[in-house]
């Protein structure tokens, strides 16, 4: 179905209910070329930090990411868990994890006051995943947290929370992927005593009567009215799938609208300033324009005075026009120079759904990983979302706790080199940049390169003065930055440590800067950071 179809349904069902409007005509038009005029907002190039909760229902079993994938994968670890835990997915499939999901224990307002404390800057709420589980009042899907589950609007408490903080909201939606990504719920098993009985993933609304479910459709969540996608009994063959390539099953029409309807319900609801789309370029794109249609809409929601928009939209493996016109993000990983335009890296302290064997075996990032990357990734023009799993109930655990905590520490007394910065001439220097690790796919070079050390340095910029961040004391005490040699950069005023002693002594030579740190107050540090005027 064209786009002009697809929309024009979309709204019609939207302006029934009250809710919804075409895009403005003065603003941006739902067409690449239109959207390519977009200009990131100079508040997300100052805020640099975010933290996000990537929580829903697939946090209720503490088993970690996919869950509600994974659970119906014969022989997978989430099957064993699952069967262990809850019973065969024929009896006890994904809807009844969402059912005994109650959120029991979430306080929000205390965990926006914690994350703002520890120096975020804005704050991201997943609203559905590929679990397909809207977590608002959805006035287009009858599976949402409302209605099952929590029985409440998670993301309007969010949403209350974060701008109580005076947090710009980012919502994260997922559920385009629904389609192809709950495929193998369509399955049997292949042998023991349940072999050859279906899971639940096939079932439909006259199969509730009697049941808990009753007068819910199942193909509402699980969308698995279709046949299966190329190589479907491969289980990784949906990472090939994922832009809707390589023989992935063609979401309907029916459920390109229904995306578009709920996405559009969501933004006109909340207002949100950012959205993250865990998709390549644009959900459902290339096979529906609807990506498009959200896009164009959410930008002229947030129009100011000047026709800008202060709206700021995320969008994975984009092209050179692509990236004109929305957020380039990179999952668990860091670009490898100063970018052109802004861009983010979402990473997490442990998996993205909660995972109780992380805590258990203390696997998450420390705070110093968490510091340093931010460091690297704030001096290539980027910003860092940082997932903090929550679990089922509604809490971090203590760990997640303590660690949140230091960063916010650090950034307590180091902030001035972080926000409001823009990078300097180069991004940094050292040995490590010889071992920089490219980026795969969307990202995934995370720790596969050298560590920060001696002599490694990155920079940051504010007006005339530049901020060089060491990630370990050199022996002696005696810095040495070659990229602010005699020479090379006009020369230096001053240098004080950044939260710490002032006027430090120093000699601008032709092989470097070289500063003599102070003996006391750097141990322990993940990084310390000189002003340099």
């Amino acid at each position: 179905m064209k786009r002009r179809q697809l929309l024009q349904g979309a709204l019609g069902s939207l302006s029934a209910l009250g809710a919804g409007a075409a895009p403005a005509a003065a603003g941006f038009q739902p067409s690449w070329d239109s959207l390519a005029r977009y200009q990131v907002p100079e508040w997300f190039r100052d805020a640099k930090f975010g933290i996000w909760a990537h929580w829903g229902p697939q946090c209720q079993p503490e088993a970690g990411d996919w869950y509600a994938r994974e659970m119906y994968i014969e022989g997978s670890a989430k099957y064993r868990h699952h069967v262990a835990t809850y019973g065969h997915p024929s009896v006890y499939g994904f809807k009844e994890v969402i059912r005994d999901w109650r959120a029991e224990r979430w306080e929000p307002e205390e965990l926006l006051t914690l994350y703002k404390q520890a120096g975020a800057r804005y704050f991201m709420a997943m609203a559905n995943h590929h679990d397909n589980l809207d977590l608002f009042a959805s006035r287009h899907h009858v599976w949402n947290s409302t209605r099952v589950g929590p029985r409440q609007d998670i993301i309007k408490r969010w949403a209350t929370a974060a701008r109580a903080q005076g947090l710009p909201l980012g919502v994260s939606v997922h559920a385009a992927h629904a389609w192809t990504w709950y495929e193998p719920a369509q399955r049997a098993d292949t042998q023991g005593p349940k072999a050859g009985v279906p899971y639940d993933g096939r079932l439909r609304l006259e199969d509730g009567k009697g049941q808990w479910w009753e007068g819910l459709d199942p193909q509402a969540l699980y969308a698995q009215d279709h046949a299966l996608s190329a190589d479907a009994q491969d289980r990784n063959a949906i990472h090939r799938q994922w832009n809707w390539g390589e023989g992935a099953a063609r979401p309907s029409d029916a459920y390109c609208r229904n995306f578009l309807a709920r996405t559009l319900d969501l933004l006109d609801q909340h207002h949100p300033e950012l959205v993250y789309f865990d998709d390549t370029a644009l959900p459902l794109w290339p096979v529906s324009t609807v990506g498009l249609d959200i896009a164009s809409h959410l930008y002229n929601q947030h129009l100011d005075a000047e026709g800008r928009t202060q709206a700021v939209l995320f969008g994975k493996i984009l092209d050179e026009q692509q990236r004109r016109c929305m957020v380039w993000d990179i999952e668990r990983g860091q670009a490898q120079g100063i970018e052109p335009l802004p861009w983010q890296t979402d990473t997490c302290l442990g998996g993205w759904h909660y995972d109780r064997s992380v805590f258990a075996k203390q696997q998450y990032k420390s705070s110093a990983t968490v510091v340093q990357m931010l460091i690297d990734v704030v001096s290539k023009n980027g910003n860092l979302l940082l997932n903090v799993p929550v679990k089922g109930d509604g809490r971090i655990d203590a760990l997640e706790r303590r660690t949140v905590e230091e960063i916010g520490v650090w950034l307590q007394r180091h902030g001035d080199s972080i926000y409001g910065t823009r990078p300097w001439r180069v991004f940094g220097e050292g040995p490590a940049l010889e071992k920089q690790a490219p980026l795969q796919a969307q990202g995934f070079n995370e720790g596969k390169g050298a560590p920060l050390g001696v002599g490694d340095y990155r920079f940051t910029a504010r007006g005339d003065v530049v901020y060089a961040s060491g990630f370990a004391v050199p022996e002696g005490g005696r810095a040495l930055i070659h990229s602010l040699a005699r020479g090379q950069h006009r020369p230096v005023q001053r240098v004080d440590l950044l939260g710490g002693a002032q006027g430090l002594r120093f000699t601008q030579g032709d092989d470097g800067l070289a500063v003599e740190l102070p003996a006391q107050g750097l141990a322990g540090l993940p990084a310390f950071v000189l002003r340099i005027a």
